[in-house]
């Protein structure tokens, strides 16, 4: 009996379409074995190599099936325990990739930076998107740093609470570019669930996925 007979009769009694290309589930793939058996000639069974060689590829398709199902109560089970993690966030400070600050008579301006930097520089924009401050620091070391804006303009007046940008630049001490990534924090103050995707909501306005958080420090 032809092996082709043999998987569209498999397929028939599973109640799916030859039209349709279908995958083999490994209930399909033990049909098609023990059709195969059925269907051999007595006087010329199946090879004993192929029969082996089909047992292994139905005890690796069974495996890979477990494996998945493993898989997948592995990874509720994580989404679980991360929603539970992020419920321990509220009231907690955090910073992630950002460039926006409020201002509330003053404000911390944060950002990282992949290498030691000779000079660094930090400009401050308002809501309108013109620049309001321009900053020129000292040298500061790789990794986090923060600079405490007074939050006054470049002619030293007093700006008004609102939310600003900020972009941060950066060179060593051989004048290259120094790759700085602009930080915002803010505190925690409710998380929400989407699709599978936990979100913080920071400041009350702010929606950053979980993953996205970088430090966590603190709390009220």
């Amino acid at each position: 009996m032809d092996i082709s007979n043999i998987t569209n009769a498999v397929q028939s009694s599973s109640g799916t379409s030859t039209e349709t290309p279908q995958t083999l589930g490994k209930d399909d793939f033990l049909k098609l074995l023990t059709a195969q058996l059925k269907a051999q000639d007595p006087l010329n069974p199946m090879d004993g190599t192929n029969f082996v060689a089909q047992l292994a590829q139905f005890s690796s398709l069974e495996q890979l099936t477990n494996i998945n199902s493993q898989l997948t109560t592995m990874a509720a089970s994580q989404a679980s325990m991360q929603n539970t993690i992020a419920t321990d966030l509220i009231g907690k400070s955090v910073t992630f990739e950002g460039n926006t600050v409020t201002l509330n008579g003053s404000a911390n301006i944060n950002y990282a930076l992949q290498g030691d930097a000779s000079k660094v520089t930090v400009s401050i924009y308002n809501s309108s998107g013109s620049l309001v401050k321009t900053a020129v620091l000292g040298s500061e070391i790789a990794g986090n740093n923060s600079y405490l804006w007074d939050g006054t303009d470049s002619n030293g007046n007093q700006l008004a609470a609102d939310k600003y940008t900020f972009k941060v630049a950066a060179e060593d001490s051989t004048g290259k570019m120094v790759t700085a990534t602009p930080l915002t924090a803010g505190t925690v103050t409710g998380i929400t669930f989407n699709n599978n995707v936990t979100y913080l909501t920071v400041d009350g306005a702010l929606q950053v996925q979980l993953g996205d958080i970088q430090t966590i420090t603190g709390g009220i």
